[in-house]
Formats: C-alpha cells, structure tokens, sequence
C-alpha cells in the first residue's frame, strides 16, 4: 500500500522557524535571510519523507505563522486596516498574525482560536463588506515548483472552501452566503491553475466536516464541491477530513466524484461502521488515517493491519495515513538522550511516524506479515507490560465520594465573605500569573540544569526576581498581586516535573501558535503529589507585601490536555487522579495563608468532544466536577480564581460557571468580547476579569483604549462582578511593554473607578 502525510511540523528539529522568525522581528536578520533559513527547512522536511518512501508527500503544509492565515492571504481576505498599513508583503502577513505599532500605524492583531480538538491556535480570517475574495499570492505554486526542482512531486494543500467559510468571522453586514460564489471562483481558478502546472493531485482539508452538520451546511458543501468537481483539470481533488468521523454527509460525500477521501480512523469514532454500512467507492481512493497524528505512542501494528486487511477484503483501493497533520506531535526522537529506551521504546514522534507509515505499507503488503522481523518486534513491545500503576492512588480515587464535589456555603454567600475580608476596591486589578521571562531567568534555569550552579544559588536568584516583581506590581498599583512564576519553565511541565507519573523531553518542542513552542509532558503512568511544589515560593512572596498575593497553579484538565495523555485508561480517571494531586496542593497553600489561589484551566476546552451531543456524557460530566475536587475543601473566605484563553466559550457558559470558582479571568481582548453576551444571557455568576488588551502582541494598548474597553465591559457585567487584567499571563512579553500596558491599564481602571463612586 502507498502511504501520505497530511502535513508535516514546519519549526524545525531544534526550533529554526522560531528563532528566525524572532531574529527577523527584532530586526537582527532580513526577510531574504529569514526566507532562506524557512527554505531550507522545507527542503529537510521534503526529503525526510521522501527517503522514509511517503509517496504522498505535502507541500504549502509550511507557514512562517497559520496555514489558515496563508489560505486567507491566498484568497486575499486581508482587512483594510492592514492594507493601509502600507508594509510590505510578509510585514503585512505578521502585522495580521500579531499586530503592528510603529511609524506605519497602529492595528491589534486578528483573533486567534484554538485549532479544533488540539492546543494550536490557527488565526480566524476576517472578512469585510468590501472584501473580495479572489485568488491573490502564489505561495502555493512557488512551493511546489520548489519541492519539483529537488526530484520531489508533491501534493499542495490548503484549508478547503467549506472550512475558510465556517471559520471566517464576518464584520460587516454581509454573511457566509455573501460569499460563496467569489471562493467557489477562487478554487475553480486554483484548480484549473495546478492542472496547467501537471500538478497531479491537490489536498483540501475539510475537518469543518466532522462538527455537526445540519441540512443548510451540508448544501453549502455541495453548491461548493458540486461546482469545484465540474472544474475541467488532471488535477484529482483529495477531500482530506480529520479530529472525527463524518457521519452526517459521508453518504453523499462517496457520491461526489472525488479522487480521494481521507478519513480518521483514530478519532472518527463510527469511521469504520460507516465504511462497513455504506461501502467505499471503487472509483476512488480512501486515504486511511490509521497513524496517530496527534499522540506520541507507537502505533499498534497488530491492531492496524486488521483495519487495512478489513478495507482491502473489501476491494478499497486503500493509501496509508496519517490521522492529521504531524504538527501536532514533536519532530523527533533522535534528540533525547536522557530518557531511557524503556521508556522511548513506546515513543514514536513525527519523524519516527513516517518509518511507521513505511512499515505498515510493506506488511500491509504481505501475505503473511507475522513473520517479518519488524512486527515480531512491534507484537513484543504491545504483548508486554510496563510499570506504571500506582494502587495507593487508585485506592484514593476510589473513596472520593459526591460531597467531595460540592462546596460550602454557596456561591453568594462567599462572595459577600470574601468582599468583607479584602476589602478590595471597585474592579480590582489583577494579572494573570506569569511576568516576563527575561534572558537572564532563562540563564539561571538553563545553569542550574546543567549543574553550573548551586540549587541555593538558583533559589536566591529566583528569590531576587520576586522581590522586584512585588516592588514592581506595588509601584504600578496592582491591587491583587503574583510571584511572577520565575521558577517555572511552562505552567503544565512545572507542574509535571513535581508529579508522579510524567516523563520529561529534552528537546520534544511542538508549536502552539506562530514562533510560541510547548514542550508537552508525557503521562506514563498514576499520576499523584510527592510534596508540596508551589508553596515555598507563594509564602515567600506574599511576606514581601501587605498587598494579597495569590497563589498560582494549574488545574486539572489542562495539565492533562496539554500533556501527551496515556492510551491505556479513559481521560475521567487521568484527570481525576491529577485532581486529587492539585486538591493536595490547595489545601497546603491555604494552610500557610495564602488567602486567593488562582487554579488555571487554560485548556478546559480541547478536549470538549467537536460533537455537541458527546459534551456531557463524555467530559463535561467528569471534567467540570474535577475542577470542583480540587477546590472543595478551602473555607468560605478563599478565594479561588481560574483563568481560560484562547478559545470558544459562549456555547459552555452554564459548565464554566458551575466550576463554582470565585472569579474567572477569559481572553477576550481579541475577538472583541463577544463573550460578554454570553455570560449575560447565562446570568453568569461567577465574578469575571474578561482580558482588556491582547498579550499576544508587542503592541502597548492606551489608557483610553483599555477605559472604553471597560466602559462596554460594565454594560453587560454588573459593576460588583468585574475584575481588569490582562488577556493572559505575561511570560512572553518584553518587560517595557509589560510596564507600559500594566500603567495603562492601571490607570484605565482607576478613571472607571472614579465615575462610578
């Protein structure tokens, strides 16, 4: 069987993509030298495939930022604002990924998502009365002529039509059906131009396609495809879905001549009963996701082969793949020279995926495939066991009971508590944990791994920072201050590293959005706390001040989904063991007085089933009721916060607001509070800081820009509920613009403050 790649990592084995890009936005390179460092990757991640035997290898997969951000340049949906910044191409391109303020103007950047199930932020193209949407760049071509001329066909891909439409955001009075004719218009011209080019295939991701589909948007997809397939070209159409299966139109979709359909056999869910129930076209090919693009386990060869066996009894012609993208996993293993083979023997990362890929081909191939030496050695590794349960944790789990969920008094009645044992002033500010990460605390963490120093040397340096961050925080006038989390690498390995149960990468980088990597931790076995983690240095922050300093941790459910996860127990029990372990640290913190802990679940919604009649029954129920174990047991006059960004919450308001925290901070600077509605029409009765400026961007956002930002704020969030802060913690950021932007806002809340006494 052949085998293809729906996408590929584009940062680079050690991170190239990132430090170029930064270099380029300091002005430390040019663009020709930061286009040539991204041509020489694609040229790395080409041949890579090709040496490993993909016959279906993907082009335009690299983006100096969002490959759905390049299909919305592609189209020419770029907004005015960015237009008449008169910069040129690329600068244009970053001003819309991160904003622009300088000698040309002064633009926020466009809003920003999570990219499905997953924790990459794709950038949301929008569209104006007046935009056109055409075919404008030739990014596409230039990249496939430039993986031709190594020896290397490939096929182009790009965010399909039906996708660009649901994921647009429109501004103006015009709707999605405003512009159905100009994209179909614009992917009939692409498809007649890669036939004049004898490009012989094209990938169209459509995942918009596994979210539920009722009868308007299936013929939306059909006014598209129906016109795009009567497009005269040698150019074959590979419609490529992934994150689920596509129940509601699989159907009609077989029907459809296309010359490809790629399907999730990991997460697709009824994929294989669909097949089964409705058949496969002979005509066409399926494009089998059976390689797990999102984890990083070795793929199951035993388990695999029967699927493809299955398809081929069937008489489909069947090309092994990847279930996504591999952007969504590290680049390799090749890098990590601490782990032990113990444990990488079970590991399999982007670069090992296509050896996968290659093997699976030529045993899907034989006969009888039992007797090749490669899946002897596959069958051994998943007939064996490996040491990873804990029955003191299990035990715990199993004696939590309902109350245990539940805490007293209600709601109401802390809130009034709290506001007599702060005595904070009206919308209080606050940050949302994380202070800049300057060169010289990276330096320390780096010297103190590498032995180079002392841990007391490490923690009087730490111990330093602090202090400055608390003196800083008081000069600005911050009313409810943080330690600024010097001693922290990421807000989910941090917390991993101190857990029983993870494992630790050197050099594992994934990307999250644009030149921001995450280096997920991996759970390999019962996860609990060997001591407390976080209290030594709260304790010492807060007697640095008479101000409150809150106490920082990460919840539950984000350090479970921005964790590589384990295949071998349900997401309820990881998560619930992980609960238990934050409950432990809550409960220390509070006992040495710290009086607000802020509990982040940055990422409560990327598991959230992409199917809204699996949300309960398969997270919510369990999911929701984890947050509320870890704070259940603290006394009225704690303050519990949590914090959310970068996503869409609108439509979980009520399950947000029955994690019975105390005050909730969101992003929501950059898709212009739209969730203020939200939380009014729910009633929303948590206490709430929505983001008033972007952390995002370089850009400094002004006092009047932050007062009218809360002068729409207080008219939908009741006076006595608002908190200020920022949209997120400000761990990137350089430290003058922190200082200015917090100033700022400062000063914004003070001028609210003044007109509402």
């Amino acid at each position: 069987m052949k085998t293809s790649v729906i996408g590929f990592p584009r940062i680079g084995t050690l991170r190239e993509l990132k430090f170029a890009s930064e270099k380029y936005f300091r002005k430390e390179i040019s663009e020709e030298q930061l286009k040539e460092t991204a041509k020489e990757l694609r040229k790395t991640h080409w041949n890579m495939q090709k040496n490993a035997g993909i016959d279906f290898i993907s082009s335009n997969d690299f983006s100096f930022y969002d490959t759905v951000l390049d299909t919305a340049v592609l189209l020419n949906i770029i907004p005015k604002r960015y237009k008449e910044l008169d910069l040129s191409e690329i600068d244009t391109y970053f001003a819309m990924a991160r904003g622009y303020q300088g000698e040309h103007g002064d633009v926020k950047a466009l809003a920003m998502k999570k990219w499905f199930n997953t924790n990459y932020h794709y950038i949301v193209p929008e569209t104006e009365d007046d935009t056109k949407i055409k075919l404008s760049g030739d990014k596409l071509w230039n990249e496939y002529a430039e993986a031709d001329e190594l020896g290397i066909k490939t096929k182009p891909m790009l965010t399909g039509a039906y996708t660009m439409l649901k994921l647009c955001r429109y501004t103006g009075n015009k709707s999605e059906k405003d512009y159905v004719g100009d994209i179909i218009a614009a992917y009939k011209e692409l498809l007649q131009t890669c036939g004049k080019k004898q490009i012989a295939w094209v990938q169209f991701d459509e995942p918009a396609l596994v979210l539920d589909m009722n009868d308007s948007d299936k013929a939306l997809f059909h006014q598209i495809y129906d016109e795009l397939l009567a497009v005269e070209t040698d150019t074959k159409v590979l419609l490529q879905t992934y994150f689920g299966d596509i129940r509601d139109i699989y159907e009609e979709v077989i029907k459809m001549p296309f010359a490809g359909i790629g399907l999730d056999f990991i997460e697709g869910k009824q994929t294989c009963d669909l097949v089964s129930k409705y058949g496969f076209p002979k005509d066409k090919v399926l494009f089998a996701g059976v390689v797990n693009g999102k984890n990083i386990w070795k793929n199951h060869y035993d388990k695999t082969l029967k699927v493809l066996s299955g398809l081929r009894e069937k008489g489909i012609d069947t090309v092994i793949s990847t279930s996504c993208s591999l952007l969504h996993v590290p680049y390799t293993l090749e890098n990590e020279e601490k782990l032990s083979k113990e444990y990488t023997a079970y590991f399999s990362f982007a670069k090992e995926k296509l050896v996968e890929l290659s093997e699976l081909g030529k045993l899907a191939d034989s006969k009888n495939y039992a007797e090749y030496e490669i899946f002897e050695k596959n069958h051994k590794l998943f007939s064996g066991s490996r040491d990873c349960t804990n029955k003191d944790v299990r035990n715990r789990l199993s004696k939590v009971c309902e109350s245990d969920y539940v805490r007293l008094p209600k709601r109401s009645e802390r809130q009034k508590i709290q506001k007599e044992e702060f005595k904070l002033p009206k919308f209080p500010t606050t940050t949302i944990g994380s202070f800049p990460q300057t060169k010289d605390v990276k330096a320390n963490r780096s010297a103190f791994k590498r032995g180079e120093k002392t841990e007391q040397e490490y923690v009087d340096f730490n111990k330093k920072k602090i202090a400055e961050c608390v003196k800083w925080q008081e000069e600005i006038g911050i009313d409810v201050l943080v330690h600024g989390e010097y001693e922290r690498n990421d807000m989910v390995e941090y917390f991993g590293e101190s857990l029983g149960g993870f494992l630790f990468t050197q050099k594992a980088w994934v990307q999250s959005y644009g030149t921001r990597c995450v280096k997920p931790p991996i759970i390999w076995g019962d996860v609990y706390r060997n001591k407390p983690i976080t209290v030594e240095w709260s304790v010492y922050a807060q007697s640095l001040t008479k101000k409150i300093m809150k106490g920082m941790l990460t919840g539950p459910v984000t350090i479970l989904n921005w964790s590589f996860p384990r295949e071998d127990i349900s997401i309820k029990d990881s998560i619930s063991q992980i609960a238990l372990a934050i409950r432990d640290e809550v409960l220390d913190l509070e006992a040495n007085g710290i009086k607000v802990i802020q509990i982040d679940e940055a990422a409560l919604r990327e598991k959230l089933p992409l199917r809204k009649t699996d949300w309960y029954k398969e997270y919510l129920d369990f999911a929701i009721p984890a947050f509320r174990l870890t704070h259940s047991g603290v006394k009225p006059e704690t303050q519990i916060h949590t914090h959310m960004c970068y996503s869409e919450f609108t439509d979980i308001i009520p399950a947000i607001d029955d994690m019975d925290a105390d005050v909730i901070t969101f992003e929501a600077s950059r898709s212009d509070l739209l969730i203020l509605d939200s939380l009014r029409e729910n009633n929303f009765e948590t206490e709430v800081g929505p983001g008033v400026y972007d952390i995002h961007s370089p850009r400094v956002p002004s006092v009047e820009e932050i007062t009218n930002v809360l002068k729409i704020m207080l008219t939908k969030i009741d006076s006595d509920k608002l908190w200020v802060n920022p949209d997120c913690g400000l761990k990137t950021r350089g430290m003058k613009e922190s200082d200015a932007s917090l100033r700022n806002m400062v000063c914004a809340a003070k001028k609210i403050r003044e007109k509402a006494q």
